[in-house]
């Protein structure tokens, strides 16, 4: 209740990308204090062959460049998916590029990738490895396309972000279904997308410390059709597992925000609860489409604590947030947290 306040005084009148970045440095800065601030005793499970100190975590986007594990993990987040990390460092979209619907606690953003790049997050990420907070931590990292590289690049480009970030990494991810990069949810398409995961699956096999979980992500958007043969793409190539789902290009007719703002906010990411049926869809059909033979993790949509126990009992084996972050504040992962048992 604390933080609602908060937020609707100050951050609601903010703009949102400067928001995130004063609560992004605020949670560095408060990294030492967090756990002792929210105390919980946690069910850890073993997923992928890691063992995760609880079911809920955060996804891809909040901390692209792995500034924040420690602070974000002292808040209850089982594991952290920094990213996305492209090959080469890009500034992103001109802002503004990040718009709330706060009638619908709904967040479309058109950020781009803005990122450090690859060489200089594995930096950091080996400094992080190489502390108590991230020694054991669990990071995923999400490698997605640069923007200026070309379609016919696009294997090599994701190989050289695999091949510096793999041997900070817990699990990997292609990200392969933004809608914010030009020409990205194209590689979606099994044809594109075989020869992208066998040559990033050759570098996480190769790994330095050890074989990495490799995993892909998928758009909502896909047709049930082209999720299944996602799926049976994975399994055929021996990934380790789907992430489902990311954001999306619909604007449904349920949203209750006014049309007048949508439309000004434009192009973009859609997320947020409006988000979780149509992800809660794809993770039923994923789950059936692979048994019990690669790990899902289910993102979109995750709100409260009933969506997570909803979600894992829908199939996930992890589950993951973000912008429920943004509109419930620093208490919201541990009680999520507290949830996935």
């Amino acid at each position: 209740m604390v933080y609602r306040a908060f937020f609707a005084a100050v951050f609601s009148s903010m703009d949102p990308e400067k928001a995130h970045e004063r609560g992004f440095a605020a949670i560095r800065v408060g990294r030492f204090v967090t756990r002792l601030a929210f105390p919980q005793t946690y069910a850890p499970r073993t997923v992928m062959g890691i063992e995760f100190p609880n079911a809920f975590g955060l996804a891809a986007g909040f901390d692209k460049n792995a500034k924040a594990v420690p602070g974000l993990l002292a808040l209850g987040f089982g594991h952290v998916e920094i990213g996305t990390v492209t090959a080469r460092a890009q500034p992103g979209n001109p802002r503004p590029r990040l718009f709330r619907l706060v009638a619908d606690r709904a967040v479309i953003n058109r950020m781009g990738f803005n990122n450090d790049g690859a060489a200089e997050v594995a930096s950091r990420l080996h400094r992080l490895r190489g502390t108590d907070a991230g020694r054991d931590a669990v990071i995923g990292v999400n490698i997605g396309k640069t923007k200026i590289v070309e379609a016919e690049h696009a294997v090599a480009d994701y190989v050289e972000s695999a091949r510096l970030l793999v041997p900070y990494a817990s699990y990997l991810v292609v990200n392969v279904s933004s809608p914010n990069t030009p020409g990205l949810r194209d590689l979606q398409a099994v044809a594109e997308l075989r020869p992208l995961l066998a040559a990033v699956k050759e570098v996480a096999e190769a790994a330095p410390g050890g074989r990495v979980p490799l995993l892909v992500k998928i758009a909502p958007d896909l047709a049930d059709a082209d999720v299944d043969a996602v799926a049976d793409l994975a399994l055929e190539l021996g990934l380790d597992g789907i992430s489902a789902t990311n954001t999306t290009i619909a604007r449904p007719d349920s949203l209750l925000a006014d049309r007048a703002v949508i439309d000004a906010a434009g192009a973009g990411g859609l997320s947020g609860p409006v988000l979780a049926e149509r992800a809660t869809e794809v993770l039923v059909r994923l789950r059936a489409r692979v048994g019990d033979r690669l790990a899902i993790i289910a993102v979109g949509g995750v709100t409260t604590p009933a969506d997570v126990r909803a979600r894992l009992a829908a199939g996930a084996d992890i589950v993951q947030g973000y912008t429920g972050f943004i509109y419930q504040g620093p208490a919201w992962p541990s009680r999520l947290a507290a949830a996935a048992t």
